[in-house]
């Protein structure tokens, strides 16, 4: 049902887990500043403290081998590691943190899957510009070159940049998320070139520098909801869906799989628009250098981060001002049959992650796929007999064995969202994904298993 060598694992990310915001050197992050301003996250919660894991890492070590994990996706801080976001200033107890955690997974017959950066920007980068200069693309591949050097020998599984869809809309556009930054219709088209140009670089790096002695790969975690049209005898809700993907999966898949730049009709709509408004300014959709590392061809593995599916209809842009929603003219709505879990954009559709796959596979020219994040999340009431997450991980596992043995995806491993409970970046502790539970009402921080990962555990048992 599934392959003998497939990657069973949970995935976590540092500010979201790590707590020890101050401690032992660590610089403080865009996720520190953001959170600390007041009014930005629900409750004025913060990762300050967290599941503490900088402190409690034995604690989740337990959790890993209680479920029998075969592999672990966690991500380093970069402020903790280069407290200025430069190799001028490397933060040894930082180093030994995560060398620590690196030397205790495989010890305990574990393989580590590192992401380079999860929203965590150091703030001493982004007081020059963050996402949004252009020196940005340079100082991560420093930063990821430093991370290939130190622990390059042990981590064979990276991940440069996580959800750059989510970093650059929600934290340049919607000002949602760290940076909070509000310039609709411009600098998150920005921020996820620069993104783009600074993952090519750390590729290209890893590539020329590190490859052949370390024997390795590299990629670039992308979210995508599966997109279908609203009424699929309506051209103008099929060229809607399209448009939404361009917008979405394509804006960072088609540059790295198929054509090196951005999809044609994401460009075309953007151009448009700007028409249409009067914007003399030049394409607001970067263009890429001819003088600077290709980006085409620079991810080892398609890396999916999958949560949901929806439904679009044409139109729902027409706001009169420049912006992301108005480019794409395109409204998504969850279908009714759809049960929602926890936070209101999460509608459980698991058939939609083996249609994606599908997708993926005919799109993107058949490559090696990790599905490097999808969870279910609860609010409300603890139920730690979670007995809907446990159907929800039998049926989407259902559905990845169909999509590998029927439509015959390469799926190389499956990592659930999240090990615990944690941080839910704006929605604070109020939304709970974990396969064990964190009680942050008490100081030691109890870890317990729900139900449903007791039945993680099972599968990952039946099928390894």
């Amino acid at each position: 049902m599934f392959p003998g060598n497939f990657a069973w694992g949970a995935a976590t990310a540092a500010y979201q887990i790590e707590g020890g915001w101050q401690a032992d050197g660590k610089g403080a992050s865009i996720w520190d500043t953001f959170c600390h301003q007041g009014g930005r996250v629900l409750g004025d919660q913060s990762g300050d403290v967290s599941c503490n894991s900088y402190q409690l890492w034995n604690q989740d070590l337990d959790c890993i081998k209680q479920l029998g994990l075969t592999h672990y996706r966690l991500s380093f801080s970069w402020p903790r590691l280069l407290p200025d976001g430069t190799t001028g200033h490397v933060n040894q107890k930082g180093v030994r943190y995560y060398s620590r955690v690196i030397d205790d997974l495989l010890a305990s017959g574990v393989t580590p899957m590192v992401t380079l950066y999860h929203f965590d920007l150091p703030q001493a980068l982004q007081d020059q510009g963050g996402w949004t200069s252009p020196r940005i693309a340079g100082l991560f591949n420093s930063y990821a070159k430093f991370c290939f050097r130190t622990f390059g020998d042990r981590v064979k599984l990276w991940i440069t940049i996580n959800e750059p869809y989510v970093c650059a809309k929600l934290g340049h556009e919607d000002g949602v998320h760290a940076p909070g930054l509000k310039e609709p219709g411009t600098a998150a088209y920005l921020a996820g070139h620069n993104m783009l140009r600074a993952h090519a670089a750390a590729w290209h790096s890893y590539d020329s520098l590190y490859r052949a002695q370390q024997e390795g790969a590299v990629s670039l975690a992308i979210n995508g909801d599966w997109l279908e049209p609203l009424r699929a005898g309506s051209g103008e809700d099929r060229a809607a869906t399209e448009r939404c993907r361009a917008f979405t999966l394509g804006w960072f898949a088609w540059p790295l799989f198929v054509t090196g730049d951005y999809p044609e009709a994401m460009r075309s709509a953007v151009d448009a628009q700007s028409q249409k408004l009067g914007y003399n300014g030049g394409s607001r959709l970067p263009r890429f250098s001819e003088d600077e590392p290709a980006v085409l061809g620079t991810a080892d593995f398609f890396a999916l981060n999958y949560y949901t599916s929806r439904k679009v209809k044409a139109g729902g842009g027409g706001c009169g001002r420049m912006s992301m929603k108005a480019d794409r003219d395109a409204e998504e709505v969850v279908d009714p049959s759809w049960p929602v879990c926890g936070v209101s954009w999460l509608a459980v559709a698991p058939p939609g992650l083996r249609k994606l796959l599908k997708y993926i596979k005919d799109t993107f020219g058949s490559p090696a796929v990790y599905i490097t994040e999808n969870g279910f999340s609860q609010t409300g009431p603890l139920q730690l007999e979670d007995e809907q997450r446990s159907g929800f991980y039998r049926d989407t596992l259902s559905e990845v064995a169909k999509a590998i043995n029927e439509d015959g995806v390469d799926v190389r491993g499956y990592f659930a969202w999240s090990l615990m409970d944690n941080f839910e970046w704006a929605d604070g502790f109020s939304a709970r994904f974990g396969l064990f539970h964190v009680d942050f009402a008490d100081a030691k921080l109890p870890r317990t298993l729900y139900r449903s990962g007791r039945e993680f555990a099972k599968m990952i048992s039946t099928y390894k």
